[in-house]
């Protein structure tokens, strides 16, 4: 199935709304569609905050106080494989790995845990001075959004950020930056309760392209009225990208089409 969508912009928060209607009159950032290649089952009671890839399973930290986890699974199957429940006062966030340790952020309350990822026994914990939302790593440095247009650059030993820079489109920052993936040297940002995922220059900031998934989640079925794209998680054996959304009933296996 091939989604060539620019249509859900009456649903984005106003100033992202403009900016992508300027982009899209004067093309100069491009917009890239996708194509559907493959479907798997997922957890409709998942409320997803976070997602990865590796070796062979799909990784997920949920969220919600009381149902926050984090948990290891087979893909074809949705087969939970390995389960680590968070205390019922934790709202978990995104997650990340970086080399056999698993970081999950929380919400508001400044905590990141950090879990073996063959055992998921708690290793040690962090403070994040500001709100926990999506987190990637690049190699070298986790990067984490807080909901605003800020993205934090931070030393996963001590957590302590080393720079930040400021998302924009257009010359607009944008906000509401969620769940993270790097791929290929460009940060992967979902838009919390938009379609689109922005592909991110990680020195300057800037929005170098970004993905229209308008109309994907009229695909699986939908658990809330917040059941919103959100999870992006990249294969980078088999150069596979899958994303999901918060109480989606599938896990898509998509290509970009490109503009």
């Amino acid at each position: 199935m091939k989604l060539l969508l620019p249509g859900a912009l009456l649903c984005l928060p106003t100033l992202l709304q403009e900016t992508v209607a300027q982009e899209e009159s004067s093309n100069d950032t491009p917009i890239w569609g996708i194509k559907v290649v493959n479907q798997y089952p997922h957890d409709i009671n998942f409320f997803t905050q976070g997602l990865f890839y590796h070796d062979g399973h799909l990784y997920e930290g949920t969220g919600k106080r009381g149902l926050s986890a984090l948990s290891k699974r087979s893909l074809a199957a949705n087969e939970v494989l390995m389960s680590s429940k968070l205390s019922s006062r934790y709202f978990g966030e995104g997650i990340e790995l970086v080399d056999d340790k698993i970081y999950q952020l929380t919400w508001q309350a400044h905590m990141v845990f950090v879990f073996s990822r063959d055992s998921f026994e708690q290793l040690t914990t962090h403070y994040n001075a500001t709100e926990g939302w999506g987190l990637a790593y690049d190699g070298s440095q986790l990067i984490l959004s807080d909901g605003s247009a800020t993205l934090q650059f931070i030393d996963p030993e001590n957590f302590i950020p080393q720079r930040k820079i400021t998302v924009t489109l257009n010359g607009k920052p944008v906000h509401n930056l969620n769940e993270l993936e790097y791929i290929d040297g460009e940060i992967w940002a979902n838009v919390w309760q938009t379609d689109f995922i922005l592909r991110i220059d990680p020195v300057t900031g800037e929005t170098n392209s970004y993905i229209d998934l308008s109309g994907l989640s009229g695909l699986t079925q939908l658990g809330s009225n917040e059941a919103v794209l959100n999870g992006i998680a990249w294969d980078d054996e088999q150069d596979r990208l899958f994303v999901t959304g918060k109480h989606w009933a599938h896990l898509f296996e998509i290509e970009l089409v490109a503009p």
